[in-house]
């Protein structure tokens, strides 16, 4: 499932084909994704040009004067920018056709994704207005999660993946920076020290960071809008990895499923 550092890194790279090109033509193949695309979507957006490519949580987000486009990849999701007339393959649902002809190429195995369209402010769009602060801007530090934990007895895992509390830390990033910070995956959010969470903070931004800068991480069902995978995988030092030898201490790394989420820690060097 692309993550926010995969979301992030599919913004970076098609901003660079579409920002101050106009909607030309959009071609619907598949309307049936996590929710109808709206049919009207080409008398909406014909004529408008593209002011900017942002992400917020793990929602793309394209921005007219008019309004804004709202993308979610969902769980196998990705879009492309396609340049040369490549004929559509079965799963690619919706081509956006600029000016130029430019091709920005929605593709959607599980059709679990979303295409949308808002002509409100975007901050009052219902799957907007109530996510918690992005984990790379300075609003989201250890006093901020400190005050959120209290008196919380969810395990602290399960906490950060709320995205009521911060968005866009999944399973594999919630996985490497709790391991990062030594903190175990299954202990209660209320019960983890002030210090615990600046460190955990600290290594949120880090993990997130250092997987941006690598395009994500690869998985079987994500590939950025080149066509190309992440390579943050290779770096990975306990998602994946039950039943081996944890980096730090060579202890065998355990698993276990927290909220239904495979959970992988090592016993000796998080507590």
């Amino acid at each position: 499932m692309p993550e926010l550092p995969e979301v992030e890194t599919t913004c970076r790279g098609v901003a660079p084909y579409i920002v101050g090109l106009e909607f030309k033509e959009i071609i619907i193949r598949q309307a049936s994704l996590r929710w109808p695309v709206p049919l009207e979507l080409e008398a909406l957006l014909s004529g408008l040009s593209v002011v900017s490519v942002a992400r917020r949580a793990k929602y793309i987000l394209i921005k007219t004067d008019k309004g804004t486009l709202i993308i979610h990849l969902g769980m196998s999701g990705s879009l492309r920018i396609i340049l040369d007339g490549q004929t559509p393959k079965k799963h690619d649902h919706i081509d956006f056709i600029f000016s130029d002809d430019t091709v920005l190429r929605f593709n959607d195995q599980r059709r679990f994704g979303a295409v949308l369209w808002t002509s409100s402010p975007i901050a009052e769009h219902q799957l907007i207005k109530d996510l918690g602060p992005e984990p790379l801007l300075t609003n989201f530090d250890g006093q901020y999660l400190y005050k959120r934990a209290k008196n919380r007895k969810v395990p602290v895992k399960t906490f950060i993946m709320d995205s009521h509390v911060v968005v866009g830390v999944g399973n594999i990033y919630a996985n490497e920076a709790l391991f990062m910070a030594g903190i175990h995956p299954e202990r209660h959010a209320g019960v983890v020290s002030l210090l615990e969470f600046e460190l955990l903070v600290a290594c949120i931004k880090e993990i997130l960071q250092r997987a941006i800068q690598q395009g994500g991480t690869t998985l079987r069902d994500f590939v950025n809008e080149a066509g190309k995978p992440g390579y943050f995988k290779q770096q990975l030092q306990v998602y994946g990895r039950k039943n081996l030898p944890c980096v730090r201490c060579n202890t065998l790394l355990a698993e276990v499923r927290i909220s239904n989420r495979s959970t992988v820690f090592c016993r000796v060097c998080q507590s």
